[in-house]
């Protein structure tokens, strides 16, 4: 059961409208990295979960996307309200689909369930969800370098400041489990060339770092050499 309050958890604030920045603002309502996205990702992952902790976290930060969306939403609305006779709006793809926010990204490209990540593995989930706040969190901050006033700008770092808090709160869910640095999950066991770093770009100097060193890695310089 779900209850709405009729009223955002950040307020939402617009100066002066801007519909070509509210043709930008749909990557975040009806984009890959958007809000819907998100919220259903979480939602739906909440199911697989039989860590009833963090079942509830996936819940709890399911519906704070919801609330996204629906500040997404108002910014966008607010941004083409009473300008549809501006050449700004008549530029833009509210001057066919109406004011107000659309399943749509930002070119127009109609929101899709393929861009929903999540596989019934709750280690494997909690790293999509981490890959997912990251993505979000770039497009704020674009959104926020071209915001036209202060108020949405205000909005779009709040939203911003929870991607970073969500992608923590993930984070400490995977240290929980023993897994925010452990790569190996699930119940097939590695072959052999588990620890080994294949040189496969031999170009130039050969990089190195510990992502290709001891004591988590033996480095081969020729593949073709190792019997894999």
């Amino acid at each position: 059961m779900f209850f709405h309050k009729k009223e955002t958890i950040h307020t939402v604030n617009i100066n002066e409208a801007h519909p070509r920045f509210a043709q930008l603002l749909l990557e975040q309502f009806g984009g890959a990295t958007g809000e819907l996205t998100a919220a259903l990702q979480y939602w739906v992952q909440s199911f697989h979960c039989e860590n009833a902790g963090i079942r509830d976290m996936l819940q709890d930060i399911a519906l704070e996307e919801f609330s996204h969306l629906e500040m997404v939403g108002k910014l966008i609305e607010g941004h083409t309200k009473n300008v549809d006779q501006t050449e700004a709006y008549k530029s833009t793809l509210f001057a066919v689909r109406g004011m107000g926010p659309h399943f749509l990204d930002s070119q127009g490209s109609a929101w899709t369930a393929a861009y929903i990540n999540e596989g019934g593995d709750v280690v494997r989930d909690l790293r999509a969800n981490v890959a997912a706040e990251a993505g979000a969190r770039q497009t704020y901050e674009a959104l926020i370098k071209l915001a036209p006033d202060e108020g949405t700008k205000n909005t779009l770092v709040h939203l911003l400041t929870r991607e970073i808090s969500h992608t923590k709160m993930f984070m400490n869910a995977l240290d929980s489990l023993g897994k925010l640095t452990d790569p190996m999950f699930g119940n097939i066991q590695p072959d052999s060339t588990v620890d080994l770093y294949f040189n496969l770009s031999q170009n130039g100097k050969d990089e190195r770092g510990p992502w290709n060193s001891e004591p988590d890695f033996r480095y081969v310089a020729d593949p073709m050499k190792e019997k894999v």
